[in-house]
C-alpha cells in the first residue's frame, strides 16, 4: 500500500483550502452588509426563486433542513425575510424575502469582482473553473463506482 499523498498534491485539500480562502476574501463586504456567508448562500437561493421552502433551500445549498432553520429564523429577526407556514401541509414553512432581503442582491452583486481582483483570475478562467468543478460534484453525487485497485 502507498504513502497518502502530500496535502498540496490532494485535490479535496486544495478544494477545501480554497473554499476557505474565498471566505475570507468575502467576509469584509459580508460583514459591511451584516450577513455571513452561509446567510448569503440562503439569501441567494431566494434571490434565483423567492419563496421558497425550507427543504427546497436546504436542497439546493446541499444542507440538511436542520442545518438551514436556524440560519433562517434568525435572518427572519434581521428582518432580511418572512416564514409562514403552508395551510395546506403545516409541516411546510414557506420563506420569502423581505424589501430589504431582496435589496442585499445589489449590495452583494461585487463579490465576483473581489475574487477577480485578488486571484488575478478572469471571468472567463471562473466560468471554466466552475464548469469543471461542478462536473465533478455531479459525478460524485451520482454514486459512481470507485475504480478497483
Amino acid at each position: 500500500m502507498s504513502a497518502p499523498l502530500p496535502l498540496d498534491q490532494q485535490l479535496c485539500f486544495s478544494l477545501y483550502a480554497t473554499s476557505m480562502a474565498i471566505n475570507r476574501a468575502y467576509k469584509p463586504q459580508l460583514d459591511a452588509l451584516g450577513i455571513t456567508y452561509p446567510q448569503y448562500l440562503v439569501l441567494h437561493a431566494l434571490w434565483e426563486e423567492n419563496a421558497r421552502t425550507i427543504g427546497q433551500i436546504a436542497e439546493r445549498l446541499s444542507l440538511e433542513s436542520s442545518t438551514v432553520t436556524p440560519l433562517v429564523k434568525r435572518m427572519e429577526t434581521a428582518g432580511l425575510m418572512t416564514r409562514t407556514r403552508n395551510p395546506a401541509d403545516e409541516r411546510q414553512v414557506q420563506v420569502r424575502l423581505s424589501e430589504r432581503g431582496r435589496a442585499l442582491r445589489e449590495e452583494c452583486g461585487c463579490l465576483a469582482e473581489t475574487l477577480s481582483a485578488r486571484s488575478g483570475m478572469s471571468f472567463a478562467d471562473f466560468e471554466q473553473l466552475n464548469r469543471q468543478v461542478q462536473a465533478m460534484r455531479d459525478a460524485l453525487q451520482a454514486g459512481g463506482t470507485p475504480p478497483r485497485g
